[in-house]
């Protein structure tokens, strides 16, 4: 008999169609084995595909799971708002104000807000609070990216902070440095016995648009994803070490990233959070847009 094995393609982190992160969302999740998953994220050779499976419990929780074209992950950002509007929109097909995904690495609500004609509007993740792991010298991390030294903002350290997926976290002085950034992998695969991260985020508060607050690149390529457009759970990341380090001052942030202008893909990210009772709260928003209803043959 057979069974229509249907998903969607959205835009994530996007302010039109055809821009922000693309996303493959495969419905019905049980029906595949782990290594059909992972080809067919390879298939969609997006930075993500996400597998949602039936929900087991009262209220809006699912299960899913989030496959680069390399590795599964154990939580990403542009997958977990993609994939809770996919749900909203096409599974529960009603106005619901919040989304919980079981994920690998945790729990992650997704609340949403809505536009006149009743269609999701603004989609934000609050996020797993933020680990924070070593921190790599000047020199080095301008030798990882190939920049010069003077080129890395030395008032804040290069660090590792993870909230659910490891970045190792650059600050650079300008947009035309950030804009030169050639990461070196053998330099990268030389720190692997020092740090968890298989990704590298530069941002500097020179940017393209002065709406934004920061311009912020991502690279991956040993997650099977050479430079990413848009990044929510860096996104994260970074929102913490903003926070832990001080950099805007204050134990409170509401910032605009602009990010995937070098790969042609424009996004926008929402960045918020807050420092309280020595705990961090980190939430990440954006828009989603829905671009294609698909099926397997």
């Amino acid at each position: 008999m057979f069974m229509k094995r249907e998903f969607f393609i959205v835009d994530v982190f996007a302010e039109e169609k055809y821009a922000g992160n693309q996303l493959a969302v495969f419905l019905d999740g049980h029906l595949y084995q782990e290594a059909e998953m992972q080809k067919l994220a390879r298939e969609m050779n997006f930075s993500e595909t996400t597998f949602i499976f039936p929900c087991e419990s009262a209220g809006n929780l699912f299960k899913a799971r989030i496959f680069t074209p390399a590795a599964e992950v154990p939580f990403a950002g542009h997958p977990s708002l993609g994939t809770a509007y996919v749900i909203a929109r096409e599974i529960l097909q009603d106005r619901v104000e919040q989304v919980v995904l079981d994920l690998p690495a945790g729990r992650i609500p997704i609340s949403f807000s809505y536009d006149a004609t009743g269609e999701p509007d603004f989609l934000t993740m609050r996020q797993l609070e933020p680990r924070f792991g070593p921190v790599l010298d000047a020199l080095p991390a301008a030798t990882l990216l190939g920049l010069p030294p003077e080129e890395i903002d030395g008032r804040f350290p290069a660090q590792e902070v993870s909230t659910g997926l490891p970045f190792l976290i650059i600050p650079l002085r300008s947009l035309a440095g950030i804009r030169s950034v050639r990461v070196n992998l053998a330099e990268f695969s030389r720190l692997f016995d020092r740090f968890e991260a298989r990704a590298v985020l530069v941002f500097c508060p020179e940017t393209c648009h002065p709406e934004n607050a920061f311009h912020m690149r991502v690279f991956a390529d040993f997650l099977g994803v050479a430079e990413d457009p848009a990044c929510g759970s860096g996104g994260g990341c970074l929102a913490g070490y903003l926070l832990k380090q001080g950099y805007l001052g204050g134990d409170r942030i509401n910032v605009r990233v602009e990010q995937g202008y070098e790969v042609g893909r424009k996004s926008l990210l929402s960045l918020s959070g807050d420092v309280s009772g020595g705990r961090i709260s980190i939430y990440v928003g954006g828009r989603v847009f829905p671009v294609a209803r698909c099926c397997l043959l």
